[in-house]
């Protein structure tokens, strides 16, 4: 018989509190912090600050007996292949739900500012380019298809849009910003966040609030702007996302604003956020934010009282990885530092959230769509070639597009959801046959003989560009076969022809043949007057007046 929590009839408010009721502290808890394998390795870039040096090992057998609140970038901590990525994370959610008694999966969240951040995704343009279009819907439908390869690789939240208003072009993350307009920043991220929302990602708001407007242009450093300049500026996009978007996150920023970190500021992320707009979501730490309350704000003095502060203002869930909100918390709790109301105020909103996205019913599986089908997490993938077959089987199965036609897009990368599809043009040696029928591509019949170039060796193969100099002659559509380790040829260089007896257009006009516009000169000419001749090889980017190069015509 399901548990009231698991029954889909009553509200994700109901089914949140009669779960939360049967949990002790050290469940709850569990419930507001995340875990992030891998980030103590010793090897690669930061992708936080400092986190080398904050990181700490992951203890996930420790960890699984009272559950595990989020996952951290599962896909964007290391490259990986999609199909291995997604089965990868299969497993472990499977593991993590069997590892509680009450079955509660993980929270997965990654990046996806310009595109589900994970090797041979799509990348879509920059937030400056949303800006540039000053089309919303344009930017939904863009969101829409990413929140669509999100949910299909088994991901539930986005750590996107940034809402921050750029007007100091000195501060390092402008990139990441749409524009220096609130109105232009609010509309656009807005339909971001509905894009993303109805795909079943839940988005978060980045960076609430002010982080843009540092001193010096800094990254971190303090904001001190006056409550006007803050309501007119930094604040609208962040409410029009709320109210009409129906984002149901929220991140904090690392700054301080007049003095107060975000982290540790109850009338910003309680008092505004969700009494004033009527916001229902939950609000996460920025990566390690939590833990700088102590290590860089210096408003605690022990991770206790950082978690104590952080979980008074209204922080529910401390990412990147449990270090405040664990056992210091908990301490600090039975000591009666921290009252555990704030704790269940906090459990009961992720609760909700896992119920609304389906992570509580009683029919919820580990399996992305993405690999529906193909395995189960009870027959986990062991090795090398049984992942390589899964990887092999989903790119098969992949087949045209909705609505396909002899001129349909077919898909060769490794999942249906991150597809990296090649167009067949019209006259091409594939363009009569079936809708039905795949053409033939070195990433998806990988060949022993030609194993150099194929999957996974050929950088290219999921591209399949067909006409690219750049492909393997390995590959069918280009040649025969080439030994593994053999060096890819060079394109030819194309010619430079310069005009003798220059008219107005310099030499620089289009050439034809001789008789039809000019004479001499090898059979070609300016169209105005004069001859042509060939040059010499000519240093690529140095071309003077009367030189052009021509470029070989190649089928798209």
């Amino acid at each position: 018989m399901p548990q009231p929590w698991q029954d889909t009839s009553l509200s994700a408010e109901d089914r949140a509190a009669a779960l939360l009721s049967s949990m002790t502290l050290e469940e709850k808890l569990a419930q507001l912090a995340g875990a992030w394998p891998g980030s103590e390795a010793e090897e690669g870039e930061d992708v936080a600050p400092l986190q080398h040096e904050v990181s700490e090992a992951v203890d996930l057998d420790g960890l699984l007996p009272h559950g595990i609140g989020q996952l951290t970038r599962p896909f964007g901590t290391s490259p990986v292949e999609p199909a291995e990525g997604a089965a990868a994370l299969a497993r472990l959610q499977a593991r993590i739900a069997a590892g509680n008694r009450f079955g509660i999966p993980a929270l997965a969240h990654e990046e996806c500012l310009t595109g589900f951040f994970a090797w041979r995704a799509t990348v879509f343009p920059t937030p400056l380019a949303w800006g540039a279009s000053f089309d919303p819907a344009l930017v939904g439908r863009a969101a829409g298809l990413i929140g669509g390869s999100l949910r299909s690789a088994g991901i539930h939240q986005g750590l996107a849009p940034v809402l921050d208003v750029v007007r100091d072009a000195r501060w390092g993350r402008t990139e990441e910003s749409i524009g220096e307009d609130p109105y232009l920043v609010a509309t656009i991220g807005t339909a971001y966040v509905r894009g993303l929302e109805s795909a079943g990602i839940v988005a978060t708001l980045k960076h609430f609030a002010g982080y843009a407007a540092s001193r010096g242009g800094r990254n971190h450093a303090p904001v001190s702007i006056g409550p006007r300049e803050l309501a007119d500026v930094v604040l609208p996009p962040f409410e029009l996302a709320v109210r009409d978007g129906g984002a149901r996150s929220v991140m904090h920023s690392y700054n301080d604003v007049d003095g107060v970190p975000s982290a540790a500021n109850p009338w910003l992320l309680t008092e505004l956020l969700r009494d004033t707009w009527g916001f229902t979501g939950t609000v996460v730490a920025d990566y390690f934010g939590v833990s700088f309350l102590e290590l860089a704000h210096r408003v605690a003095d022990t991770r206790g009282g950082a978690a104590g502060l952080a979980l008074a203002a209204g922080v529910d869930v401390e990412l990147p990885a449990v270090r405040c909100f664990g056992t210091p918390l908990r301490d600090a709790v039975r000591a009666g530092e921290v009252d555990e109301a704030l704790v269940d105020r906090a459990a009961l909103r992720v609760l909700r959230q896992k119920c609304e996205l389906g992570l509580l019913d009683p029919d919820w599986s580990p399996m992305p769509s993405a690999l529906a089908g193909l395995w189960t997490p009870r027959e986990p993938p062991t090795s090398t070639s049984t992942t390589t077959s899964i990887s092999t089987s989903i790119r098969r199965r992949c087949g045209p597009s909705r609505g396909s036609s002899p001129r349909s897009r077919w898909c060769c990368s490794p999942t249906t959801a991150m597809c990296c599809r090649s167009r067949r043009t019209p006259g091409s040696r594939w363009s009569a046959r079936s809708p039905t029928t795949r053409p033939p591509c070195s990433a998806a019949t990988p060949s022993p003989a030609t194993s150099g170039w194929s999957t996974p060796d050929c950088p290219w193969a999921s591209r399949c560009r067909r006409s690219s100099p750049r492909c393997a002659p390995s590959c069918p559509v280009r040649g025969s076969p080439m030994p593994r380790g053999a060096p890819r040829p060079a394109p030819p260089r194309p010619p430079v022809t310069r005009g003798r007896g220059l008219g107005r257009c310099g030499g620089a006009h289009r050439r034809e043949p001789a008789g039809a516009g000019g004479q001499g000169g090898g059979g070609r000419g300016c169209v105005h007057r004069g001859a042509g001749r060939p040059l010499g090889p000519v240093r690529p980017g140095h071309l003077g007046r009367g030189l052009r190069r021509r470029r070989p015509r190649t089928p798209r």
